[in-house]
């Protein structure tokens, strides 16, 4: 997966202080859930909190949890998702606006397993919401 906003197996004080670090609302980024194997999150910053949605992967792309009510999309890509959600009113607290680069890429063995893992696997995966 090749996106600078993505952290990988970023732990969430690490993911805080990053998206704290410049006090801006809808900064943002992805990271590896901690709870949940094979789950991404995306994580926003809105007045001085971080709010965070799980990304599942799902037959033909990517699936967000969002605020309930709002009607469930499924993208083809990351990218897609991410695109959609610097929109504002698109169920999330506050659209995407300033994206946290990594400083390093992931190493190779990392890079390998998620592309196993994330790019648009014919895998079934269940929905697990909270």
């Amino acid at each position: 997966m090749d996106l600078p906003y993505y952290h990988g197996p970023l732990t969430k004080q690490e993911c805080e202080a990053l998206l704290f670090k410049e006090e801006v609302d809808g900064n943002f980024l992805i990271r590896d859930s901690e709870s949940l194997p094979g789950v991404l999150c995306l994580c926003v910053s809105f007045k001085h909190l971080v709010y965070v949605y799980r990304i599942f992967s799902v037959q033909h792309g990517y699936e967000i949890q969002t605020k309930e009510g709002h009607p469930k999309q499924i993208f083809p890509n990351l990218r897609e998702l991410i695109s959609n959600y610097k929109k504002p009113d698109q169920g999330l607290v506050v659209h995407l606006s300033n994206p946290i680069e990594r400083t390093s890429c992931p190493s190779s063995r990392m890079q390998s397993e998620l592309n196993d893992i994330y790019e648009n696997s014919n895998q079934e995966y269940v929905d697990v919401l909270p």
